[in-house]
């Protein structure tokens, strides 16, 4: 059984019956930072309901090399686990904390009992699909017509969006992951950035300067 105080990120979303049924059936997790939540071909039986903290969402190549696809805050799902669950399909993606996180497990037959029974999940179940959506169509636009350094800057000025804060605790292998390229080439674009006084680097720091 879920607390209602732990339901507090949902109240706008949800009616007040759904709450109820969350709070009946919902296993909350906790993650630490890097720790995995779900994995490529892992079998779904949950949907991640996000209660605080950050995930990364990827996608994996043939040679292992990872794609940043989207990042989830407070409040969000998984829109690739959403699908899965519905297709009864194999976890196409990895979701990682990208901080300490704790998560609300929705059971699948919920998920599907609730989308055909109650409105105010069927809305945030096909909201969250056009969210992610979108935010998949702007990672394609940005690998496909954005130079890379202008995809590092972005990148910077999305992190300070999520954390709240302008200094970043991030590696120079951490970003050279998300935008599936190589450390040496991020390095280099960095240390342009702070030429430009658009950042200023530290260890395993970066302040950001211009957003």
């Amino acid at each position: 059984m879920v607390t209602k105080e732990l339901l507090q990120p949902f109240h706008y979303l949800f009616d007040a019956h759904i709450l109820e049924q969350i709070a009946s059936v919902a296993v909350l997790k906790t993650f630490k930072k890097h720790d995995i939540i779900i994995d490529i071909g892992q079998d779904l039986n949950y949907i991640p309901l996000l209660i605080d903290g950050n995930i990364k969402v990827l996608r994996e190549d043939r040679d292992g090399n990872e794609l940043l696809l989207y990042v989830l805050e407070s409040g969000d799902t998984c829109a690739m686990s959403l699908t899965c669950c519905m297709a009864k399909a194999k976890s196409k993606i990895r979701a990682v904390a990208d901080e300490d996180v704790s998560v609300l497990m929705i059971p699948i037959d919920n998920m599907k009992l609730w989308f055909n029974t109650n409105e105010s999940w069927r809305n945030f179940i096909l909201m969250s699909y056009q969210i992610r959506f979108d935010e998949m169509l702007e990672t394609i636009d940005t690998l496909a017509f954005m130079k890379m350094d202008k995809r590092v800057h972005k990148y910077l000025k999305d992190q300070v969006k999520l954390t709240s804060s302008k200094t970043l605790k991030v590696t120079h292998q951490e970003i050279a992951e998300d935008l599936h390229t190589s450390r040496v080439v991020i390095s280099r674009l960095l240390k342009q950035l702070e030429k430009e006084k658009r950042i200023e680097l530290g260890r395993n720091r970066i302040t950001v300067l211009d957003f």
